[in-house]
């Protein structure tokens, strides 16, 4: 078996993974946890300045992106941009894989909607 095909199994159980332990305490769909929340605001910050008015701006964000996409879906499309950065067929299975780019692309219109609405 070559690698990408040894590669597979691990890919689905890391997204699987990844998932289910971010899942675990978020019984509705836009129950983000507080560092999630934190985090995304942080990272959103740092692209946009870090003014008073980006809080405010990066804040909502993450409230708009939260109230339309469930978390287990956001921790999925996190992990998949995170994972698709590895060098070499790691990465590859990441960038190729058709459920981790569903995942990307809903986050992507998720914070389109939530451009538009909060910058």
């Amino acid at each position: 078996m070559n690698l990408a095909g040894r590669l597979r199994p691990i890919v689905a159980a890391l997204t699987a993974l990844a998932a289910s332990l971010c899942a675990a305490g978020a019984e509705e769909a836009n129950d983000y946890p507080t560092a999630a929340r934190a985090e995304y605001v942080y990272g959103c910050m740092k692209a946009n300045g870090e003014t008073r008015s980006a809080i405010e701006q990066c804040s909502c964000s993450i409230d708009v992106v939260a109230s339309i996409m469930p978390y287990e879906r956001y921790v999925t499309a996190e992990t998949a941009l995170s994972m698709s950065q590895v060098r070499g067929n790691l990465g590859v299975q990441f960038r190729t894989s058709e459920q981790a780019n569903s995942a990307v692309n809903d986050l992507r219109r998720a914070q389109a909607e939530a451009e538009v609405r909060c910058f």
